[in-house]
C-alpha cells in the first residue's frame, strides 16, 4: 500500500485588508504552479471571496454549496491560470461569515478527499484577526503574514500574531514584506515587526523575502489576471519567482500537532508508517 504524500499548508494572511494579500497568494501558487507543483488555491474569505473575480474567473458553484451538502469540494475547483486551482468562496453571502466551529471543520476536512491530487494548498484568508482566519491560520502548517510600510499594516500583523500566540500558542511565522520601494525598505518593514514581537512576545519570525512595489500589478488587475501570467518579466513577478523557490524548500509537515489542521490523516499515516 503506497504512503500518502504530506500536502505543504500555507495560510497566507496580514491582519490588515488592502495590503495585496490576495495578489500574493494567487501569484505565489502559479510560480509554485510553474515549478511542476500541484497547486490549490482556497478563498478563504468566506463572505467578501474576490480571487475569482481577480481571474475573470466565473464560479458555477462554491464553498457554500459544499457548506449546503449540493455538491462535493471536488465539484467546486476551477482550474485557473497555469493549470493551478481554485476554491472559490461565495460573495456576499452573509451565512458563509458566521460559520460554527463544526462547520469550519467540516469545510477543512473536506479537503482530504482531494488531498492525492495536491502538492501545495495556499489558503488566501480574509482581512481582520476573526475566527475564520484564526480556524483556517491554525490549520495550516506554515503562516505567511503579509505586511506593507504603513503603521496600520505593521499594528494588524503585530495583532494577529499576538493573538495566534498568546491563545493559540502558534511560535513560529513567516513574513513577506509586499509594495516597497527598495530592497532595504523590506528589511526594514521586517525589523520594525520584530522590534514589537521580541519585546512581547515568545515568538520566531523568519524573513521570506519582499515584493517590491509594481504599477503592472495594477495594470494585471484591470485585465482580470495575474502579474506572474501577464507580465511575466516584471519586478514584481521576479520577486515572486524567487520567493516560491525558497517556499518550495520549506520541509513539509511530520506530525499531527494535537488540533484541526488540513490533511492530518496523512501525517498520522505517515507517523505511523514505521510501526
Amino acid at each position: 500500500m503506497g504512503s500518502k504524500h504530506p500536502v505543504q499548508v500555507i495560510a497566507v494572511t496580514g491582519g490588515k485588508g488592502g495590503i495585496g494579500k490576495t495578489n500574493v497568494s494567487v501569484n505565489l501558487g502559479m510560480a509554485l504552479a510553474d515549478m511542476g507543483r500541484r497547486v490549490v488555491l482556497l478563498d478563504a474569505d468566506l463572505g467578501l471571496a474576490n480571487v475569482d473575480v481577480l481571474l475573470g474567473l466565473r464560479p458555477k458553484a462554491t464553498l457554500a454549496d459544499v457548506l449546503e451538502g449540493t455538491c462535493e469540494l471536488r465539484d467546486v475547483l476551477l482550474t485557473g491560470p497555469g493549470g493551478m486551482r481554485i476554491v472559490p468562496a461565495a460573495s456576499g453571502a452573509a451565512t458563509m461569515v458566521n460559520l460554527n466551529p463544526q462547520q469550519h471543520a467540516g469545510l477543512i476536512q473536506a479537503f482530504s478527499d482531494i488531498g492525492d491530487s495536491i502538492d501545495v494548498l495556499i489558503v488566501d484568508t480574509a482581512a481582520g484577526i476573526g475566527d475564520s482566519v484564526v480556524s483556517f491560520v491554525r490549520a495550516a502548517q506554515e503562516v505567511l503574514v503579509v505586511v506593507c510600510d504603513e503603521p496600520t499594516s505593521i499594528t494588524d500583523a503585530y495583532a494577529l500574531i499576538k493573538l495566534l500566540n498568546r491563545d493559540h500558542g502558534m511560535t513560529r511565522f513567516r513574513v513577506l514584506a509586499n509594495m516597497v520601494h527598495t530592497p532595504q525598505e523590506g528589511r526594514t518593514v521586517f525589523a520594525k515587526l520584530t522590534k514589537v514581537t521580541d519585546r512581547f512576545l515568545d515568538v520566531a519570525l523568519q524573513y521570506v523575502g519582499a515584493v517590491p512595489y509594481d504599477e503592472n500589478v495594477r495594470k494585471a488587475v484591470q485585465k482580470q489576471r495575474a502579474i506572474y501570467d501577464v507580465f511575466p518579466r516584471s519586478k514584481a513577478s521576479i520577486a515572486i519567482r524567487g520567493i516560491a523557490q525558497k517556499v518550495d524548500a520549506w520541509p513539509l509537515p511530520a506530525n499531527p500537532r494535537g488540533h484541526l489542521e488540513f490533511f492530518v490523516e496523512r501525517l498520522v499515516q505517515q507517523t505511523g508508517s514505521g510501526l
